[in-house]
């Protein structure tokens, strides 16, 4: 019996964030509006998502002992996420410095601080919670060795989900454990370095896929996403939304991904439904502030009846949200 549905092992900071008219060019200072603090990180974003659909959530992560870090703390719970797995101090709250323009695109820049500090040590003392969890997310924001830790404490049964954001390469014991590796078109292409000679979304999953993963999703903004197992690559359009802020929505995908994959949906079930959260957190401002819960993205599903997953071997000829929609994935 599992305790959790999602274990989320990963980052926590404080998203400092500024609205601009246009995001400033290299040396240039341009004027913005109040500064507003709000949590985020994509672990935390990650963790605050999965708990607003409705899934029993855990976190680890370490956060500083001050004024942000109880923020962050505050948020989790708020959300019904069990913070017995934050750790407190090592360093201060790690930061991210974001700017927004009118379109709702950003620019961000992280300080990771505490984030730095969770140790393989910290995964080993939680090793309870690897093993009453049902799936288990990471990303890159912070330390490698802590990700080969987690992959190393995976219980028997359990399922890995990473989205390797800021991107690096990955030995291949991380990439054997993902089921699936999330990542972007940014992502993708450091993934595969020399080897990405071709400019085709499905080439990049068959590649990625070839380097071990056991399932791949590769996510493509408003051209929606692609899928890839061992059945063959298939694709997941975009929802059509007005974006006002895209900060966040990609973890949101992610924790979503998760969650209906621990419930039992496909691959491509799951990131259809992910898609459709994804695309609900661009309509609001803010991470975590974004966030739906089950009803809202139920709610949008009712206004996009027509937004289906493909099957997988199959690609759509046409994908609706290529105008009027932010970058969600």
């Amino acid at each position: 019996m599992y305790d959790y549905d999602l274990l989320v092992v990963g980052s926590a900071n404080a998203d400092l964030v500024i609205g601009v008219e246009r995001r400033p060019a290299a040396g240039e200072t341009v004027l913005g509006g109040d500064l507003a603090t709000h949590p985020g990180g994509k672990g935390a974003n990650q963790a605050v998502a999965a708990a607003r659909l409705g899934a029993r959530t855990a976190l680890l992560a370490r956060v500083g002992d001050d004024a942000h870090g109880r923020l962050l703390i505050d948020s989790q719970r708020a959300a019904g996420v069990d913070t017995v797995g934050v750790l407190v101090g090592g360093a201060p709250t790690g930061v991210a410095l974001i700017t927004v323009d009118p379109s709702g695109d950003n620019s961000i820049v992280v300080s990771p601080g505490a984030n730095g500090r969770l140790a393989p040590a910290d995964v080993r003392a939680a090793v309870s919670l690897f093993h009453t969890s049902r799936v288990v997310s990471a990303q890159l924001e912070i330390p490698l060795e802590t990700v080969v830790e987690v992959v190393r404490n995976l219980a028997p049964g359990s399922r890995f989900v990473l989205n390797p954001s800021p991107p690096r390469p990955l030995p291949g014991e991380v990439l054997a454990a993902c089921d699936p590796l999330i990542v972007n078109e940014h992502e993708a292409k450091v993934l595969l370095g020399e080897v990405c000679v071709s400019e085709e979304p499905a080439d990049w999953a068959r590649l990625l896929l070839a380097k071990g993963p056991k399932s791949v999703v590769v996510t493509l903004g408003a051209e929606g996403a692609l899928v890839a197992d061992a059945h063959g690559v298939g694709s997941v359009p975009s929802v059509t939304v007005d974006a006002v802020d895209t900060t966040g929505a990609g973890d949101a995908f992610t924790a979503a991904l998760a969650v209906r994959l621990g419930a039992g949906a496909s691959l491509t079930e799951a990131a259809g439904f992910a898609a459709r959260v994804g695309a609900a957190a661009v309509t609001k401002r803010g991470a975590q502030d974004s966030y739906p819960t089950a009803a809202e993205v139920e709610a949008l599903c009712c206004a996009h009846p027509g937004d289906t997953p493909r099957t997988p071997g199959t690609r759509s000829d046409s994908v609706p949200g290529t105008s009027e929609r932010g970058e969600t994935l």
